[in-house]
């Protein structure tokens, strides 16, 4: 019989392994990864330097111990080229690869922006562990960071670049931080406790050229001003890595499109975690991936299970200023109301019937979380 083949080994794909070795010892798994294939807390990249961590100790357990734990065989640094579904082949680094079911956990590529100048291609992500080594060892000995983009990532590495000790520069073409989780208020909310850790906010800013000077870097912003800085670090979102997908043919639209059991649109590929496209929805948070790893892990185990997901408020780690959100649809029908004091701000979003349907807390008031999550239509 041919394996269960997973590529790739970020938290969807060891989840997905440990999950149907729960419910299933016999059956040949097969993880593939591009990779040393190491597991390890992605989220904790951006909150790793004010702790000191370096970039070994983020390593939870090493790759060979994991699969032996899992009984699973391990294909490390190994890069996947093309996937045959009429054959149910792959073909890979490391040769040809048969599969009874295929499971793509790809996970996603930092956006690359279009800056022109002689150091554009300087501009550094942090996406996996390797790019944290490569980030943190830039890094050293400087004293001030340009961060592009002040959406979930951005603000994390902001505050945790101030954390430990560094100038930062913020620059973000939206008005407020988080402009795409929180409403206007909570994320203003944000501004002046990073401010005063040493954050600088350059909203309504975008960069259009970084070029090298002798100490560093020049951001040329499109309204004309500069900003000079020691390392320029660009997080301003994600892309699901579809290629592979759709050069065999499946459906692909933002992310892969999966049905509610996280079945592409071949009935024996599946995909789960930041590559999938859910509902029409990409949910590249942490406990998406937990609830889909144990459906499919069912499913992949012969009962098949429906993805539903339940409530999943987003955490977001910035302790100068913690927040945490319910989101909700930009076109969402409904109005929010607010509480403000010098505790915090909570703010609630119902809808023409009066149901809660999302919620957004920040400093305090985010020991509420659990209480309104219960109270989520």
């Amino acid at each position: 019989m041919d394996p269960i083949v997973i590529i790739g080994s970020g938290l969807a794909g060891w989840t997905i392994a440990r999950e149907l070795r729960k419910l299933d010892k016999s059956t040949h798994v097969t993880l593939i990864t591009a990779d040393a294939g190491d597991f390890y807390s992605k989220p904790m990249l951006s909150n790793a330097l004010a702790s000191g961590k370096l970039p070994a100790q983020l390593i939870n357990t090493p790759a060979e111990t994991m699969a032996q734990q899992l009984d699973v065989r391990l294909l490390r640094n190994t890069q996947v080229t093309a996937i045959d579904a009429g054959a149910h082949r792959i073909d890979s680094s490391a040769g040809s690869q048969g599969y009874a079911k295929l499971v793509l956990a790809l996970g996603a590529d930092p956006i690359r922006l279009p800056l022109e100048g002689d150091a554009a291609d300087q501009v550094m992500s942090v996406n996996d562990l390797w790019d944290y080594a490569r980030f943190r060892g830039s890094i050293e000995g400087r004293k001030h960071i340009a961060l592009i983009g002040a959406g979930l990532i951005g603000c994390e590495f902001a505050n945790d670049l101030a954390g430990a000790g560094y100038r930062v520069s913020v620059i973000d073409p939206t008005g407020y931080p988080l402009s795409s989780l929180l409403p206007e208020r909570a994320g203003r909310r944000m501004i002046e406790p990073l401010q005063a850790a040493g954050v600088a906010w350059h909203f309504g800013e975008a960069v259009s050229a970084v070029n090298k000077v002798q100490l560093g870097y020049r951001l040329t912003l499109k309204g004309g001003n500069a900003i000079e800085a020691d390392a320029v670090l660009s997080a301003v979102g994600l892309r699901p890595r579809t290629a592979l997908a759709k050069a065999a043919g499946l459906a692909v639209n933002r992310g892969i499109v999966v049905d509610t059991l996280l079945r592409t649109s071949d009935p024996d590929i599946f995909a789960l975690g930041d590559c999938a496209e859910f509902g029409g929805r990409v949910l590249p948070y942490v406990l998406p991936i937990m609830h889909a790893s144990r459906a499919l892990a069912q499913t992949l185990a012969g009962k098949p299970v429906e993805m539903a997901f339940p409530p999943m408020p987003v955490i977001v780690k910035t302790p100068t200023c913690p927040v945490v959100v319910q989101p909700v649809a930009r076109d969402a029908a409904g109005a929010w109301q607010a509480e403000e004091d010098e505790s915090g701000l909570k703010m609630t979003f119902t809808d023409p019937q009066g149901r809660l349907i999302g919620f957004a807390l920040t400093e305090a008031r985010i020991g509420e979380r659990a209480a309104l999550t219960k109270l989520l239509a």
